[in-house]
């Protein structure tokens, strides 16, 4: 069977021309952007004195990868990046445990409370983290749960929650209730049927919102430079604070630009193989099924 061809609209001049101070704006905003990071990522690859003389494109004294090494090793960034991994893997973990089943529930079920408990949610979202802080660290400190990475772990779980089950609720609530009622025929319990069909169904969702995630545990500063106590639970955020505050005296801005590239890393990756995932779960979730 040939193919239906897709009919494209004629060009429009007119719609084109109230379209073109938009592209100027994107195009300037993506051109500055680009030539930022090359410039990070070419004075990371150059020396100190390279960079205060404005010359890093040179690369008159060669690619100093020495840079990457000693930032990583000297400057502790390997125990920042690792840190940071392990809060932002274990806490995505802990996230999706709790939201997923707590969408699934709000989304496809009434009950007395629903409506409460999804207001709830939303004024979570609302609350700001400096609002809050201070009786954490409060009750943290009187139960000696501070200095711990099970207490930053199960603080990003808890603030990341209600912002993740709002967001899957609309994509749980989209599905088609055939689903559930095929698989009650068939003899499926409700959790079993969570888990084996309803949860698959809503993968791009999961997928989007624990990018989201990732990058809020990621790049997180505040709530781990008030409960990290010790070099060894702190992060990529705070540690690069202190990485730049100790360069002023050092003096090593080449180790500087490559610890910036190294956490930056992660994100960009994110970004450059998951955008489409990303454009795909923001929308679905606004398809009716």
């Amino acid at each position: 069977m040939a193919k239906p061809k897709q009919l494209s609209q004629p060009f429009n001049a007119k719609k084109e021309a109230k379209l073109v101070p938009g592209y100027l704006i994107v195009t300037l905003w993506i051109l500055f952007t680009a030539v930022m990071l090359i410039w990070i990522l070419a004075a990371s690859f150059s020396t100190s004195k390279e960079i205060y003389q404005g010359s890093v494109f040179s690369f008159a004294s060669g690619f100093h990868f020495e840079n990457y090494v000693n930032a990583w090793q000297t400057q502790n960034v390997g125990l920042f990046f690792t840190n940071s991994l392990i809060y932002a893997i274990t806490a995505l973990l802990g996230i999706q445990l709790i939201s997923c089943p707590a969408a699934y529930v709000l989304s496809r079920f009434k009950f007395m409370g629903n409506k409460v408990i999804k207001s709830a949610f939303i004024v979570g979202m609302s609350v700001p983290n400096i609002m809050i802080i201070l009786p954490l660290f409060s009750l943290a400190s009187q139960n000696q749960w501070t200095g711990s990475r099970l207490t930053l772990i199960i603080l990003y779980i808890c603030l990341n929650v209600p912002y993740t089950t709002t967001f899957l609720l609309n994509f749980f609530g989209t599905l088609p209730r055939t689903f559930e009622e095929a698989a009650a025929i068939d003899g499926c319990s409700p959790m079993k049927t969570f888990w084996v069909i309803m949860l698959p169904l809503v993968q791009p969702g999961i997928i989007t919102v624990s990018i989201f995630n990732f990058l809020a545990v990621w790049n997180e500063y505040f709530m781990a430079l008030i409960f990290a106590g010790s070099d060894e639970l702190k992060n990529v955020g705070i540690g690069l604070f202190n990485m730049v505050s100790a360069m002023k005296s050092v003096g090593d801005l080449g180790g500087l630009f490559a610890a910036v590239i190294i956490v930056f890393m992660p994100t960009f990756l994110l970004y450059i193989f998951l955008s489409e995932k990303i454009i795909a779960g923001v929308t679905a979730g606004g398809v009716k099924g």
